[in-house]
């Protein structure tokens, strides 16, 4: 199970372009709530949760999803929930994705040192003893982070291949008519 966390102040397109990829793949997928049931994002898009972070149960758990925006990265970061299951998440060698902002959450506890990293420009510092990508999306080991929105759809895929396949990430995209 994929667990993507939304706070209120989230990026929308980052969150749910993620989503969708998952559930094109067919790959399960379950938004978390952490400010409630219902979130508000960044653009005052409100947002139903399948479940809140107090019904939440790492059980499962394949990979953490955390989008950008603000303050949803903030939300995020205060957190202990979401905490916990990074905590859990590199603990028992899972993926942890975060694009935009919220790769700084990874950086600040120390995460990143050494992997190749990317946020959205301005959070460089953040990514503490990372080794800062020129690419939009990266993958190092079990952490795949993105630049923001506009490549929130490569970051979904980029997902994708690696919990399925390469294969079936390439065939969303071709049914998107994504280059």
């Amino acid at each position: 199970m994929v667990y993507l966390f939304l706070a209120d102040g989230f990026e929308t397109i980052e969150a749910l372009a993620v989503v969708d990829m998952l559930r094109r793949a067919k790959i399960n997928v379950c938004t978390v709530g952490v400010t409630g049931k219902n979130v508000m994002s960044s653009h005052n898009i409100s947002v139903t949760a399948d479940i809140t972070a107090d019904e939440f149960k790492p059980e499962n758990l394949e990979a953490v999803v955390l989008p950008g925006g603000m303050p949803g990265t903030l939300n995020l970061e205060a957190n202990g929930t979401v905490q916990q299951t990074i905590d859990y998440a590199v603990d028992n060698n899972k993926f942890v994705c975060a694009i935009c902002a919220a790769p700084s959450n990874l950086g600040q506890n120390g995460l990143l040192k050494g992997k190749e990293a990317i946020a959205f420009p301005g959070f460089e510092d953040d990514l503490t003893g990372a080794l800062i990508s020129e690419k939009y999306v990266v993958t190092d080991g079990r952490f795949i982070t993105a630049r923001g929105a506009g490549v929130a759809v490569d970051f979904g895929l980029e997902i994708v291949k690696q919990l399925a396949n390469e294969e079936l990430a390439l065939k969303i995209r071709e049914t998107i008519q994504c280059q």
